[in-house]
């Protein structure tokens, strides 16, 4: 089990937060993408119109995706520990 005793430091805790949600977007876009050459290829014809139900999906998929990966990134920072300098040895 991992134990998260450790104070975090609030900076980490927010570059987890930016990375997730720019993380989240490319992933977004790609999946995106990769729906968009699926249609092409299958030769489906959808058209994509200001539909609120294709609107809803894509907002769906975005937030989750970002959430997904906030929540990993957080996870990640959580449960390794911050890295400390090596103390200077005099000579």
């Amino acid at each position: 089990m991992v134990q998260m005793t450790v104070k975090q430091d609030p900076l980490r805790l927010v570059a987890a937060v930016i990375l997730g949600i720019i993380t989240g977007s490319i992933l977004f876009l790609i999946v995106a993408l990769g729906i968009g050459t699926f249609n092409d290829m299958a030769h489906m014809n959808i058209s994509v119109s200001m539909d609120v139900a294709e609107n809803i999906f894509s907002l769906v998929l975005l937030v989750v995706l970002i959430i997904v990966c906030v929540a990993g990134f957080w996870w990640k920072v959580a449960t390794t520990p911050p890295t400390e300098p090596e103390p200077e040895q005099e000579e």
